[in-house]
């Protein structure tokens, strides 16, 4: 059976993280998908929000499928980011998924009151991150009916 999510681009994912050890594990293990993602970047909370609201050029600035956010960002927290994601119309409906080293109840609290479609907490080895990478894959990459799509 064909993917019904199928289209002539890829998946876009935009990660904002700014520990490109982290960046690097993450463009391994999505280099081991079977459907065709273009990951974008960006390494701080104004960047992330600049890149969504401010890109006014589809091309250079394509709307994301996915976000992978991490919450701890340099000049914008994550929950800033998430915030503003969530306020603007043309960004509150992308789905948002905190992938951070926080285990505290009151940031994943924080996280789902400001409508983060989930909370992931970052892997301790790259085995676990393949796992977390395969289940994105399994459910939002070929499951789920993103609204970009």
């Amino acid at each position: 059976m064909a993917n019904p999510h199928e289209v002539n681009r890829p998946f876009e994912i935009l990660i904002v993280e700014d520990n490109m050890g982290d960046v690097y594990l993450m463009r391994l293990g999505f280099e081991t998908v079977s459907v065709r993602v273009h990951l974008t970047v960006v390494e701080d909370g104004d960047s992330a929000i600049r890149y969504l609201l401010n890109g006014k050029d589809e091309a250079a600035h394509p709307r994301p499928d996915l976000i992978l956010l991490d919450l701890n960002l340099p000049k914008k927290s994550g929950f800033e980011v998430l915030a503003a994601i969530r306020d603007h119309p043309e960004t509150a409906l992308v789905p948002v998924l905190v992938l951070s080293s926080s285990e505290a109840p009151k940031d994943i609290r924080r996280a789902y009151e400001l409508r983060a479609n989930g909370f992931i907490h970052k892997p301790a080895s790259v085995e676990d991150l393949k796992k977390i990478i395969t289940g994105l894959e399994t459910f939002w990459l070929t499951v789920v009916m993103l609204p970009s799509r």
